[in-house]
């Protein structure tokens, strides 16, 4: 049997496919750099800019949270074009800009309209495009490769002026050099009530929507399984945005299905992997719940025919990771790989290591615990 783990990831031997998910630090820099210019641009605007719509009232500055897999540590570069990295950085006005404007309706129209005017003159300046046809976020197109969504957020007033003095101390530490940019933002977050937050949405005014319970379900999982679980959420994508050059089953579903069923394999990504993915696709048609709220199926999303499509092709993936563990070529072995993911994974047959069957047979065993996210749904 053949052990490929080190081609997965290796703290000694490089290069790796994990690591060649990474984004360059030129990039994650620039992304770094659009985000601020996104944050300032609508602090110092969108007050002044709800005034001249006629909003004295809600003239606040917003505050801001990144969620999704930059706040997770999951996020890939693109396997391709027209891909794009994605990055999530909600902005938040306090629930009284809500009631000032009348009616719901009119407040997430108001909030899109005003965030709209600040980010294209922002987007005319740098160069970006701004795409305004998604129904729960603004984005901006800010190169090839990456991409950054404003969704827009309501909180209670009570919880926003805590935010607004915890911002207010972070800057003054930061001045002195007290703080890292955005811890205090985070405790202060993590403590908000979790009902009590309100996504603006351009077709249904208003949808209660926290993004905070299912960071910390997998920051949870991260804890319960270790840092393979993350690396093999992070081939998982990359399997993904190789097999579907655009579509595909969403990041937030392959995590949620993973994460039940995941077992640990102490120094064998490649085993984790293979065992993973002989679950998977039983857990996609018995269907996926947010763990944020279990009325929610991620299978519905993906439809019939599309969670039947990810589960063959991880079917496939099963297949040909099995075939090429159980081979004897690790020539053959590194190219199946390349099929499966791509030319990021190392073309590397020398690294390929010969082991004794006897050694892959054991998992380490995964804490027992009962979950509600598989099998509460049916896709479709």
């Amino acid at each position: 049997m053949l052990n490929l783990s080190s081609l997965f990831y290796s703290t000694a031997e490089t290069p790796t496919l994990v690591d060649s998910l990474d984004l360059s630090e030129d990039q994650r820099e620039f992304i770094v750099q659009a985000k601020t210019s996104v944050r300032s641009r609508l602090k110092a605007e969108l007050p002044a800019t709800l005034r001249l719509l006629g909003h004295d009232a809600s003239a606040v500055e917003p505050r801001f949270f990144t969620q999704g897999s930059w706040a997770y540590k999951t996020l890939n570069a693109p396997a391709r074009t027209p891909q794009q990295a994605d990055i999530d950085d909600g902005a938040y006005l306090p629930l009284s800009f809500v009631a000032r404007t009348g009616k719901p309706s009119e407040a997430s129209a108001i909030f899109f309209r005003a965030g709209e005017a600040v980010l294209s003159r922002l987007a005319r300046e740098l160069g970006w495009k701004l795409v305004s046809t998604k129904p729960t976020c603004m984005r901006l197109e800010i190169a090839p490769f990456a991409h950054l969504d404003i969704p827009l957020y309501a909180i209670p007033d009570i919880e926003f002026s805590t935010l607004e003095k915890a911002a207010a101390q972070r800057a003054r530490l930061d001045a002195r050099g007290g703080i890292v940019i955005g811890e205090a933002e985070e405790d202060v977050w993590t403590n908000l009530p979790t009902n009590s937050v309100l996504l603006a949405h351009r077709e249904e005014d208003w949808l209660r929507s926290d993004p905070r319970p299912i960071k910390r379900w997998f920051l949870s999982e991260v804890e319960r399984h270790g840092e393979q679980f993350r690396r093999v959420v992070r081939v998982l994508k990359a399997f993904r945005d190789w097999q579907w050059a655009s579509g595909g089953p969403a990041s937030i579903l392959l995590m949620v299905a993973a994460g039940p069923v995941f077992e640990t394999r102490d120094r064998r990504d490649d085993l984790a992997l293979l065992d993973l993915v002989r679950e998977l696709p039983a857990a996609l048609r018995a269907g996926v719940c947010n763990p944020a709220d279990r009325s929610e199926s991620l299978t519905d999303r993906l439809g019939a025919s599309g969670v039947e499509d990810a589960a063959r092709r991880l079917e496939n993936l099963e297949n040909i990771l099995r075939d090429a563990l159980h081979g004897a070529s690790p020539d053959s072995a590194c190219r199946a790989m390349v099929s499966l993911f791509g030319p990021r994974f190392p073309n590397e047959p020398a690294r390929v290591k010969i082991v004794s069957a006897t050694s892959t047979i054991s998992a380490t065993p995964a804490i027992a615990v009962p979950s509600p996210l598989i099998g509460r749904t049916k896709a479709g």
